[in-house]
C-alpha cells in the first residue's frame, strides 16, 4: 500500500531521503508528494548520508536554501525544511561561522595537534597566515573551507570535521544556555495559558495600531520519570547510578560530547540527569565532587524520595509584548529577540516578543507603565535557575549559592531575623564556621519567600 489511509491499522511510514538536490523549490515539491490526502499521519523523513564527513557539505546546501525559502514564503526559517533539517545540518549558519573561526584559531595557534598549521595550508591551499606572520583578519569563507575539505583523504576529512562539529555543538549549546538561540517563531505548549493582565503601551498616531503588554500565567505538567524508567534508561545508555552524599539527591550519569578549553585541550564531560533537570559537568569536576556511584537499591530509594516530593504541575509567568513592535523595538532588550506563539485556555491565539522577567521592570518603566513587581514564584525561578539576585526590603538580598554542587536560595544580611525566618520555614546551616540562612528549594519555596518578604518588609 503506497500510503496509510485512515481505515487501516496505523503504522507510521519512514521515507529515506537519498538526494535532496540543490533547488529548494524542487525539494519542497518532492517532499510534498510523500503526503496523501487520506493519510492518518504524516511520514517521518530520514536524510541519509555516508560516514564520509565531507558529504555533509551537500546536505548543508539544501538545508540552508530550505531555511531561506521558509523565511521568504512564511516568515519563518524552519518552515521551509518542515523540520527535516536542524541547525547542525546547516553548516553555513552564524553558529557555523563562529565555529570555523575558532577552528582556524586553534590550527594557527598549534592547539589542533593532529593538524599542524603548515600541513593544513599545504593540504587545503587555504592560507591563515598574514604577511606580517600573524593570523589573517580576512580568513577563508565557510563555503570555500567546506569545498576544500572534499579534496582531502577520507581519514583527514573525518579528523577535521569531527573537531569542527564539536566546536559547532559548543556554539549552539552556549547560545541555548544564554537564551539567544535563533530558531524562528517558537510555539509554546503547556497544560494551560491564562492572560492575567493586558495593558496598552503604545498607539500608532496614524494607523491606530496598538502595542500591548501581556502577563500570562503558564501551568506545565512536570515530566517526572520513575526510578524503574531511569534504571532502564541507564542500562541502554551506559549510565551510572549516582547519589550526592551531601544533599541525598539522585542522578543518572551518562557520557556526552566534549568541549575545548582556551588552550585547545579536550574537556571530557558527562550529563547528569535529575528528576526535573539535567546539567553537563566536566569529568574532572564530577570526580572531585560529592556525587558518588551507588548500588541500585540506594539509587531507587533516593530517586523515589525526591520524586515523591515534587509537585505534579509547575506555575510560572511569561511577559509578552504583542501587536505593532517596530516603533518600540529599541526599547526592548536587544540581547534576546525571540518570538513565540501560544494559545490560551479560552482559545485566544497570541504572537509576541518575550521579555525576560529580569528586564520587564526596566521595559515597562520606559513604556510608561507602573512598576511591575515580580511574584515570589518568578523570583524563585530566576534566582535558582538563572543566578538573578533580588534586593528585598530591609537590606536583605536573595541570591543563589552553590553548596556541595547544589543550587540553594540564600538570604544575605538576615542573621538578626534568623529565629523568625526559621519559624516560617527557612533553615540555617553552619558552613566553614559561619551561620547562613536558606529558603528551601522545593515546591514550598514561593510560599516561604512570600512570608519572608512579609517579615523583612
Amino acid at each position: 500500500m503506497p500510503y496509510l489511509p485512515v481505515n487501516v491499522v496505523n503504522k507510521r511510514r519512514s521515507h529515506y531521503l537519498l538526494e535532496a538536490g540543490w533547488r529548494a523549490d524542487n525539494a519542497i515539491q518532492g517532499l510534498g508528494r510523500s503526503h496523501r490526502t487520506n493519510q492518518a499521519s504524516a511520514p517521518v523523513f530520514r536524510p541519509v548520508t555516508t560516514d564520509v564527513r565531507g558529504e555533509r557539505r551537500f546536505i548543508s546546501t539544501i538545508a540552508r536554501r530550505l531555511d531561506s525559502l521558509g523565511a521568504l514564503t512564511r516568515g519563518q526559517r524552519q518552515t521551509g525544511g518542515n523540520g527535516i533539517f536542524d541547525t547542525k545540518d546547516n553548516l553555513e549558519s552564524q553558529y557555523a561561522e563562529y565555529a570555523l573561526y575558532e577552528l582556524f584559531k586553534q590550527i594557527f595557534q598549534g592547539r589542533f595537534y593532529e593538524v599542524p598549521l603548515g600541513k593544513f595550508e599545504q593540504m587545503t591551499g587555504l592560507s591563515l597566515t598574514s604577511h606580517e606572520g600573524g593570523m589573517k583578519i580576512d580568513l577563508p569563507p565557510l563555503r570555500q573551507f567546506l569545498n576544500r575539505l572534499l579534496a582531502l583523504t577520507i581519514r583527514m576529512q573525518n579528523v577535521i570535521f569531527e573537531r569542527f562539529e564539536l566546536l559547532l555543538s559548543q556554539q549552539i549549546e552556549t547560545a541555548i544556555a544564554a537564551g539567544v538561540f535563533e530558531i524562528g517563531v517558537e510555539t509554546l505548549r503547556a497544560e494551560r495559558f491564562t492572560v492575567e493582565s493586558c495593558e496598552t503601551v503604545y498607539t500608532h498616531p496614524d494607523t491606530g495600531s496598538v502595542t500591548n503588554y501581556l502577563k500570562i500565567e503558564r501551568i506545565q505538567r512536570n515530566n517526572i520519570r520513575t526510578a524503574a524508567e531511569m534504571l532502564e534508561f541507564a542500562s541502554q545508555h551506559q549510565g551510572r547510578l549516582m547519589v550526592n552524599a551531601t544533599s541525598g539527591n539522585a542522578a543518572v550519569c551518562i557520557p556526552t560530547h566534549s568541549i575545548f578549553d582556551s588552550d585547545g585541550g579536550v574537556v571530557p564531560r558527562v550529563l547528569l540527569i535529575r528528576p526535573q533537570n539535567q546539567m553537563r559537568v566536566p569529568v574532572e569536576r564530577l570526580e572531585t565532587s560529592t556525587w558518588k556511584q551507588v548500588s541500585t537499591e540506594e539509587f531507587v530509594s533516593a530517586w523515589s524520595k525526591e520524586v515523591d516530593e515534587l509537585p505534579s504541575f509547575t506555575t510560572d509567568y511569561l511577559h509578552l509584548i504583542t501587536g505593532i513592535l517596530l516603533p518600540i523595538w529599541k526599547i526592548l532588550p536587544q540581547k534576546n529577540s525571540r518570538v513565540f506563539r501560544l494559545q490560551t485556555s479560552d482559545g485566544q491565539k497570541i504572537l509576541g516578543r518575550v521579555v525576560h522577567a529580569v528586564d520587564i521592570q526596566t521595559v515597562t518603566g520606559q513604556l510608561g507603565l507602573k512598576n511591575q513587581l515580580l511574584s515570589p514564584t518568578e523570583l524563585v525561578s530566576l534566582v535558582k535557575n538563572e543566578g538573578y539576585s533580588q534586593q528585598l526590603p530591609g537590606g536583605v538580598t536573595l541570591r543563589r549559592s552553590y553548596i556541595a554542587g547544589e543550587p540553594r536560595l540564600e538570604l544575605i544580611e538576615a542573621l538578626s531575623l534568623a529565629d523568625r525566618l526559621v519559624a516560617i520555614g527557612c533553615f540555617t546551616e553552619i558552613i566553614q564556621w559561619r551561620k547562613r540562612i536558606f529558603i528551601p528549594t522545593g515546591d514550598k519555596a514561593a510560599a516561604v519567600l512570600a512570608a519572608v518578604i512579609g517579615i523583612v518588609g
